[in-house]
């Protein structure tokens, strides 16, 4: 019997702290052996709010070196860049005429992000369906999230069952994976919010490079 799969992605903004690592890349390690397991960098995802070119480049390198290093073997996972996969755009596109305004603007991290930038993008809105294009690309039927991201993958279920209703058997209905500890590492200065690798308070995060004095 073939594995199922499991998709994983990160974007390449900031360096990863000790909530990506307990959060999303340990529970990685852990399931790389009973899945399938692809890993993405969402540089696509990324651009959703403004970004230096040659650093983003820089952090998707780096990114990848330190999955590597906490344990994601090359040999047991599918690793690749979000843009270089063409698929994904297209059926992002698919997926846009068969969602809703809506849907969209219901999204918590929307309604979030949007206050706190006063000239957003569309692409705030709408990456929730590339995300659902990242899922249902790869045929999907596991996704690990934290708490935050579980309302993405139930509006990519929600769009692949309208889709297949309305064309025929085409999606794989991905279903949510949440661990029972480390889903949301909560930010140090503000412990309201969670742990973000892009802060620009050093103080609210650790980073898995960090020195020990740092830490």
């Amino acid at each position: 019997m073939d594995k199922k799969v499991m998709l994983t992605g990160l974007q390449p903004t900031g360096v990863i702290t000790l909530g990506n690592y307990v959060g999303a890349i340990k529970q990685m390690v852990i399931n790389q052996d009973k899945y399938n397991s692809v890993i993405f960098i969402a540089d696509m995802h990324s651009i959703t709010v403004p970004q230096d070119p040659k650093e983003l480049h820089e952090n998707i390198r780096s990114l990848v070196a330190l999955y590597i290093a906490c344990g994601i073997d090359p040999k047991k996972n599918t690793i690749f860049i979000q843009s270089e996969n063409e698929y994904i755009a297209n059926i992002s596109w698919l997926l846009e005429c068969n969602t809703y305004y809506g849907e969209l603007s219901r999204m918590t991290q929307f309604k979030d992000k949007s206050l706190k930038h006063k000239n957003f993008t569309s692409g705030l809105l709408t990456y929730p369906v590339l995300m659902a294009a990242d899922i249902l690309a790869m045929d999907t039927n596991v996704v690990p999230v934290g708490i935050d991201q579980k309302q993405h993958v139930e509006l990519t279920r929600d769009i692949a069952i309208r889709f297949n209703k309305k064309y025929g058997e085409t999606f794989v209905i991905p279903d949510v994976m949440i661990s029972d500890s480390g889903t949301k590492i909560m930010n140090l200065v503000e412990p309201t919010k969670k742990m973000s690798k892009s802060s620009n308070n050093p103080k609210s995060v650790i980073r898995l490079l960090d020195d020990e004095k740092t830490i």
